[in-house]
């Protein structure tokens, strides 16, 4: 087997950056939500197939995987999810989306892009590396359950010994690279909360069960819980999202309706989490003679990156870039279903810089949200270094 050098994929790849720039393009201008990327599938399996990959379709829904195969050795798998969100497009670029309402606004379209260049790349050039490497497109990142745990059911998984995912993350310069043993990204619960009260006259409020009262307390009381019954050295979060009540100023509100999520990293602290918002809930509403109707929905586990692997990356990082470029990750409140394929096999998520401090500037999940394209080099290299790593040093 010939050791493959970064100079391989950092030329494979930038010779063909403009056609990689092309696909995240038209990804971006057909965005789709989770659970419904068909065409994206689409779009991605043709393209495998071109690069003479044996593909798999309707992989835990809409998922794609890829299989490229050199002869004997280990199994590497490399993921990138798809999915875009629910929110209108407000850029002002020529790729803009087409689709009102849906927009990539979290960087899907630039990893399924950059994964396709990757794989491309790979066929190109199979001398340099043996085994087997799995190129997995997820669908359903984005909205619990999620598609991971739908593509280990069927098999994504099976044989593989590491795996890599990248996410391309605009609070970092673009082309740094940021990795952290242990965990990284946080476990998220979400609820979706009804108290029913009832309502009345605003003039009577002795008459009536105030759900806006009840509401207002069960917000205040729930924030007690991260500072005095959450040890002040592990992270949490409870963060109410929406609080909708009444409709107009002389009526008391009969119900409100409450959505937030609550976050953390110990399997510990998130069960006392959830234990001590139920228990202000259960007695809030009790006090006030009041009934609710609550969907606690338990999501992602925490994204722990195994420390080998970590080490790994960091590794052929500062080969492939210089270790200037490589920096520890901050640990993360954002959750990723990545987390059920780091409970299955060995490996690591990894941050690569995608800001440049201009139109690639706006958080994640912004209207105006844009990448840095050449972050996608970087991504490319990294992902394609690591997965030649891991096949000749198991």
């Amino acid at each position: 087997m010939i050791n493959t050098t970064a100079s391989v994929w950092k030329e494979a790849l930038a010779s063909r950056y403009e056609e990689t720039v092309a696909w995240r393009r038209h990804l971006h201008r057909h965005p789709e939500v989770s659970y419904e990327e068909r065409q994206t599938a689409l779009f991605v399996a043709e393209k495998l197939e071109s690069f003479g990959l044996e593909v798999t379709a309707g992989v835990g829904g809409h998922g794609v995987v890829g299989s490229l195969k050199n002869g004997a050795g280990p199994v590497v798998a490399l993921r990138a999810d798809m999915d875009a969100l629910a929110i209108q497009d407000e850029k002002a670029c020529e790729y803009a989306s087409t689709v009102p309402g849906v927009m990539h606004a979290c960087g899907h379209d630039a990893h399924t892009a950059t994964l396709l260049s990757v794989a491309r790349a790979m066929a190109e050039h199979r001398e340099e590396w043996s085994g087997e490497v799995r190129f997995v497109f997820q669908p359903a990142e984005e909205v619990s359950p999620g598609g991971a745990q739908a593509m280990i059911k069927e098999g994504a998984l099976q044989g593989v010994d590491r795996m890599y995912g990248v996410h391309l993350w605009t609070p970092i310069p673009s082309g740094m690279v940021a990795v952290r043993p242990g965990p990284m990204m946080a476990a998220v619960d979400d609820f979706f909360l009804t108290v029913y009260g009832r309502g009345g006259h605003g003039g009577m409020p002795h008459l009536c069960t105030d759900a806006v009262v009840i509401g207002a307390q069960l917000v205040q009381q729930w924030q007690t819980i991260v500072s005095r019954s959450v040890s002040p050295l592990q992270p949490a979060v409870v963060s109410v999202g929406a609080l909708q009540a009444g409709s107009t100023q002389n009526v008391i509100a009969d119900r409100a309706v409450l959505k937030g999520t609550i976050r953390s990293f110990d399997p510990a602290a998130r069960e006392l989490l959830r234990v001590r918002f139920e228990t202000i809930l259960q007695h809030t509403c009790a006090m006030h003679g009041a009934e609710y109707e609550l969907e606690y929905r338990v999501g992602y586990p925490a994204l722990v990156n195994h420390e080998s692997e970590a080490e790994r990356v960091r590794r052929v990082a500062a080969g492939c870039f210089g270790a200037e470029r490589v920096q520890e990750a901050d640990m993360l409140m954002p959750a990723e279903d990545f987390a059920y394929y780091m409970k299955e096999v060995p490996g690591c998520f990894v941050l690569v810089g995608a800001g440049n401090g201009e139109a690639a500037s706006y958080p994640h999940h912004h209207p105006r949200f844009d990448i840095d394209e050449p972050a996608m080099l970087t991504a490319g290299e990294l992902l394609a270094g690591l997965a030649c790593d891991a096949l000749m040093n198991p």
